[in-house]
């Protein structure tokens, strides 16, 4: 798969520290206490070597899913030159017909966090805001049922409020 995959700045910089975290700080911690464990003999029922061995398996999983990513990854560090529409990187309030304003921003599936309002470009919602302007009305597909929202403010700066 050669297609990039879009994200951030800080997204990018957050995946790069991870991968250094485990490669220098954590995997050389696990190795260690592997081979202790390994030292106090039967490892047939050495809890602490079998969990450990557990432990490195993992960690190496995640790094090779980490480098792989971050050669797919194209980092977007730029506003685009049209800001009154919604593209990669927005920070979008929403008015649905029902319930309360929404915040939300766009950003790669790295990045996710739906407690701060952060959803994947690729996903159902964002692919129906991308293009749209403030006083736009729009169709939000979502798990829990199509909503329709007016969009009352587009940002690529935040809105002050985030965390």
């Amino acid at each position: 798969m050669s297609d990039k995959i879009y994200i951030t700045a800080p997204g990018a910089s957050a995946l790069r520290a991870e991968l250094r975290y485990l490669w220098k700080d954590k995997r050389p911690k696990v190795t260690q206490q592997v081979a202790d464990a390994a030292a106090l003999g039967d490892r047939s029922e050495n809890a602490d070597y079998i969990y450990g061995k557990k432990q490195l398996r993992e960690i190496d999983k995640r790094v090779r899913y980490l480098e792989k990513r971050l050669d797919q990854i194209e980092v977007v560090d730029r506003i685009p030159k049209d800001t009154t529409r919604i593209f990669f990187g927005a920070w979008v309030r929403l008015q649905p017909d029902s319930g309360p304003e929404l915040k939300l921003r766009i950003i790669g599936e790295d990045e996710i966090d739906l407690k701060l309002g952060w959803i994947s470009l690729n996903s159902p919602v964002a692919r129906s805001l991308m293009g749209k302007r403030e006083g736009d009305e729009v169709l939000l597909n979502r798990p829990a049922g199509p909503v329709n929202a007016e969009i009352l403010k587009v940002s690529y700066e935040g809105f002050g409020d985030e965390q």
